[in-house]
């Protein structure tokens, strides 16, 4: 729940936009630039991205939310709109305008009996786990525990339970949904279905997000799961024996493979810190004595460095690559799928993943396939359910004067790979373009969200997303 000094308070911190009038039917907290904690407030995961707002406010309930679209509409304010804040783009920040804060509306219900959870969108994914680990059920989601949970959702959603369980947006059951004419609606399947189909994978192009229910399933608490990590001199081999092997896995075992430099991390020997590696980190959501059986072939693809598969937790899976990325670091990214992992595709990612002039920087590549693909294309606004892996490189990095020399190597790494590649993952999309957003959807399916943007957002109010601007034909 959200904290009741937070909702209570009062803090306008100066003169603004017209702060009165909203400030005086709000339960939540205005922030402005002259406020304290304005600076902190304003800063989102991506340190790359210095945004100046003229007003963040940090909804208690939705109709904060309502108030803050009415508001914004009527002093035509630019509008972002935050939850985890944790997206590389940096949409959940602007200059000039108004941030719509839901970081924290934290509410969530779990009805056991029905394995239906409900969650406030200022949740993020730790928060979640710990609360459904503690009744034996998880709903898929995201590989860090603290990003968000409204974002990852909208956008898709790949984590260690999607090749068993499907992707987060699709244990989506319904939405509650601020519209940008600042009015509530139900997103389902019986309600507003279109408007549902387009948050299974649209984005916040659509409405802001404000309750959101999900499937449960039994998971763990223990899971068998860990790393192996191989040497990078051995990596050609590594991942043709990994891609021959993965090929007939079991959809209860989901893998990623990461290709970095060892970090300095209290369970890894020192011995290894710093030095180029393979990492292939696997999660098996299942019995475990099957677990070892399908993870056996995995674990000696070639002689480990160090093999730490083994049950625990799912929680503390969850967090293992937590500390690797967190919040302030300067992050830019660029992505693709891969229909399959070919040798010229291998040897394109051997050749460039560790020239990387960052040690913190790393090319990571989910396996996808298994219950993703138990649902048609057709049957939701996420489109490529036919990859066989989904590839980002990622740099990482704390100094300003080194930005060009860590997005060059990004880019000569995309470009080594994209004759191999088709396609893109929403969520991994930085600010790269309406050419790269319509190739997360392909063109039949872009034009049908286009349409549905055009019935609900027909002035594209909210278009600080990977947006999808409004048919000009309209719905």
């Amino acid at each position: 729940m959200s904290d009741p000094a937070t909702i209570q308070a009062r803090d306008i911190g100066g003169s603004g936009p017209g702060f009165e009038p909203l400030v005086a039917d709000l339960r939540g907290l205005v922030v402005a630039p002259d406020a304290p904690d304005y600076d902190a407030a304003r800063a989102i995961w991506n340190g790359m991205i210095d945004r100046r707002p003229a007003m963040i406010l940090r909804c208690a309930e939705t109709a904060d939310v309502i108030r803050a679209v009415r508001h914004a509409r009527e002093q035509d304010l630019l509008v972002a709109v935050r939850g985890g804040g944790h997206n590389v783009a940096g949409t959940a920040a602007c200059d000039g305008g108004m941030v719509i804060d839901l970081s924290t509306m934290k509410s969530i219900e779990i009805d056991r009996q029905a394995r239906i959870l409900r969650a406030d969108p200022g949740l993020l994914w730790g928060e979640v786990d710990a609360a459904t680990q503690a009744c034996g059920l998880a709903t898929p989601g995201g590989i860090v525990t603290h990003t968000g949970i409204a974002g990852l959702t909208l956008g898709g959603g790949l984590g260690w339970l999607m090749r068993k369980h499907g992707l987060t947006c699709d244990n989506l059951l319904a939405c509650d949904v601020v519209t940008a004419e600042g009015k509530l609606l139900r997103a389902s399947p019986e309600e507003h279905a279109d408007l549902f189909w387009s948050l299974q994978g649209g984005g916040g192009n659509f409405g802001i997000v404000t309750r959101l229910e999900y499937r449960l399933h039994p998971v763990g608490p223990e899971v068998l799961a860990g790393m192996v990590l191989y040497p990078a001199e051995q990596a050609g081999a590594v991942l043709r024996s990994y891609r021959d092997c993965v090929a007939d896995a079991p959809e209860a075992l989901t893998t990623v493979i990461i290709l970095t430099k060892a970090p300095p991390a209290p369970f890894l020997p020192v011995q290894l810190h710093g030095r180029p590696v393979v990492i292939l980190m696997a999660c098996y959501a299942g019995d475990l004595a099957e677990g070892e059986a399908a993870l056996a072939p995995l674990r000696s693809l070639a002689e480990p460095l160090i093999d730490l598969i083994a049950p625990k937790p799912y929680v503390e899976h969850q967090a293992t690559l937590d500390p690797g990325v967190p919040h302030g670091l300067r992050y830019y990214w660029k992505s693709h799928y891969l229909p399959a992992l070919g040798d010229a595709a291998i040897d394109a990612l051997v050749e460039h993943a560790w020239s990387a002039p960052s040690p913190q920087s790393y090319t990571i590549m989910f396996h996808l396939g298994g219950a993703i693909r138990h649902r048609s294309p057709a049957d939701s606004a996420f489109e490529d359910r036919s990859a066989e892996h989904a590839l980002n490189i990622d740099a990482v990095w704390s100094d300003p004067a080194t930005d060009a020399a860590q997005i060059a190597w990004v880019r000569r790494m995309f470009e080594a790979t994209q004759p191999f590649a088709r396609g893109v993952y929403v969520n991994f999309l930085g600010q790269e373009g309406e050419e790269r957003v319509r190739a997360a959807y392909g063109p039949e399916k872009y034009e049908r969200l286009a349409r549905i943007k055009a019935k609900y957002d027909p002035d594209n109010f909210l278009r600080l997303n990977q947006n999808i601007k409004p048919h000009p034909g309209g719905c």
